[in-house]
């Protein structure tokens, strides 16, 4: 058992999340409310530890109308326990879950622990699938995942999202080092790519938002 889990990104016309600087400033006013009342509908938002240690994101919902109760809690996958003390993931506005492996300092663990809920799967690395498992259990039913390429192209693979949300935007940035949507060692033969089918789709402003239902997915 798992929540269901929906993968929601803003990225450029090729494909591109971010710039090779980091850069991600792409979506348009009206996608940013339509990302804040997705936020809304859902019982947790998770990014990797990447998102955090760039853009120190508080992952509230504060481009809407909302009460502080309404905050998802927020999820880190950051197996090292690399996500600094002072960072705004870490704050009062909604609770936080911090999933690690057994390959994190004990030391960084305890400091963690003093402000947000660990939850430790993995040797190496997070097991996504048990963590999921984990998830469901305390009552998480619907997952935002606003992952950088590396643990979308890991959540993909594993059978664990359900939805694809996208806004593309019009603009074209380029570069091989930009971030794609979806990184990670890719699937090396196309008779094996994830399936998807297209659900909705719509102009919301400048943008244009699709939303995919995934058919198949790597167990």
């Amino acid at each position: 058992m798992k929540p269901y889990v929906i993968l929601n990104a803003a990225m450029t016309l090729d494909g591109k999340i971010a710039t090779h600087t980091g850069s991600s400033e792409i979506s348009g006013k009206e996608d940013l409310k339509r990302v804040h009342r997705l936020r809304r509908e859902c019982d947790a938002i998770m990014v990797g530890i990447n998102t955090v240690l760039i853009d120190n994101p508080r992952l509230t919902i504060h481009k809407i109308k909302a009460d502080k109760s309404e905050n998802p809690t927020r999820i880190v996958v950051d197996s090292k326990a690399r996500t600094p003390l002072n960072s705004r993931i870490l704050n009062k506005e909604a609770p936080t879950i911090i999933a690690t492996s057994k390959s994190a300092p004990k030391e960084r663990i305890r400091k963690l622990s003093q402000k947000a809920k660990i939850i430790t799967t993995g040797n190496k690395k997070v097991n996504l699938k048990k963590l999921m498992a984990e998830l469901k259990k305390m009552g998480i039913k619907k997952l935002m995942l606003e992952g950088g390429s590396t643990l979308n192209f890991s959540m993909l693979k594993e059978g664990l999202v359900d939805e694809v949300r996208v806004a593309i935007a019009p603009m074209i940035v380029g570069g091989v080092k930009a971030k794609t949507l979806v990184g990670g060692q890719g699937i090396p033969y196309m008779k094996d790519a994830i399936k998807l089918q297209l659900k909705k789709y719509h102009t919301l402003g400048k943008d244009l938002i699709l939303e995919y239902k995934v058919l198949k997915s790597q167990k």
